[in-house]
């Protein structure tokens, strides 16, 4: 049973990381605008997508996906921080669907995190 929902929590951060590439990627006008909004267009749309790519890989590779998850943590925290403080829940008439996919994403991390504590500190140890 861990393992399924080890998958379903790993599927389904990965796949909103994922699917949010495609706009950060191809300079889609509301990207480009929520980076412009924040001071960070288009290095901080670029730098986050290749973060946000790199976590998604991570959670996908059953070795990693501790890793992943902390990676996911952090890049996901600034997208909530910023629409937190500049941005507001709703961007662009959107119903808040960015901010919530984003809290989606920190509470599946969260738990990969709490799940996956051990393979990450085995992880790390193995940098030393």
């Amino acid at each position: 049973m861990k393992n399924i929902i080890s998958w379903i929590l790993r599927l389904v951060a990965a796949i909103i990381l994922l699917q949010t590439l495609f706009f950060k990627f191809t300079g889609a006008p509301e990207s480009i605008y929520i980076f412009e909004q924040v001071g960070m267009e288009p290095w901080g749309r670029y730098g986050s997508g290749v973060v946000e790519l790199i976590a998604s890989v991570l959670l996908l590779w059953p070795r990693t996906v501790g890793l992943g998850a902390l990676m996911g943590i952090g890049v996901i925290s600034g997208a909530i921080f910023f629409h937190l403080t500049s941005l507001g829940i709703e961007v662009q008439g959107d119903g808040g669907l960015l901010f919530y996919l984003a809290v989606i994403v920190l509470l599946c991390c969260a738990i990969l995190l709490k799940m996956y504590w051990g393979q990450l500190k085995q992880l790390l140890l193995s940098f030393r």
